[in-house]
């Protein structure tokens, strides 16, 4: 008799709980089986403490009301909190139409994945991580690290924009830098770091045209 196929792998680790998804299944048949694991076979990591979990879809990409179901899904179960969801799907969207707003504040510690271009509407702390395949714009400060084009082969064009810009670090695509030693306007403006010849360029958010004539064009 041949076993059946497991679409929905749970592992557990440092940093909590690693859900891997098989890539080559329908949504349907994967969204029942995490539905089945987390009412059904995996009830004792549903009780205690919060846990943290780190969602692989290898590479599926997912739509809006696709990771919204199983946003819903996790949350409805317990202390399971979605800390990152992450394709190594090579076919990446950047299109502005599928910008993602999101409102918050990410602590210390949290770690936080968009497979989109993600609009943040609040404070990225120190010790915290924003990432996105496409750009990233943190309406509030950013103190933490942020890194824009995260893809397989990297995004030189994505950028980082901050209402006030004091990260940590800073990363697009495979380039990284520290903190400026000064924004470009003392806080006055938002800023944005983009790439120029492979090295990291903070400049004023009115200059953003100028490097990329196609942002925010909807």
């Amino acid at each position: 008799m041949t076993a059946t196929k497991e679409h929905v792998t749970i592992k557990g680790n440092k940093d909590g709980l690693v859900f891997l998804f098989n890539d080559h299944c329908e949504f349907p048949v994967l969204l029942s089986e995490l539905q089945y694991k987390l009412e059904k076979t995996h009830q004792q990591i549903l009780s205690g403490p919060t846990i943290n979990v780190h969602i692989k879809l290898g590479n599926r990409d997912l739509n809006v009301e696709q990771e919204e179901k199983i946003k819903k899904l996790v949350s409805n179960h317990g202390n399971l909190l979605i800390q990152s969801m992450e394709s190594t799907s090579k076919d990446i969207k950047e299109n502005n139409h599928d910008l993602k707003i999101i409102k918050g504040i990410i602590r210390s510690g949290q770690s936080i994945h968009y497979e989109t271009p993600v609009l943040f509407m609040g404070d990225v702390n120190p010790g915290a991580m924003i990432s996105s395949t496409g750009d990233i714009y943190v309406m509030g400060s950013l103190r933490g690290l942020a890194h824009a084009g995260k893809t397989n082969k990297g995004n030189k064009e994505a950028i980082i924009a901050a209402s006030y810009m004091k990260p940590t670090q800073l990363r697009i695509a495979n380039i990284v830098s520290r903190s400026p030693d000064e924004s470009a306007n003392e806080g006055t403006y938002m800023d944005f770091a983009f790439l120029e010849d492979d090295h990291m360029q903070i400049g004023k958010i009115s200059e953003l045209h100028k490097v990329r004539p196609d942002a925010f064009q909807f």
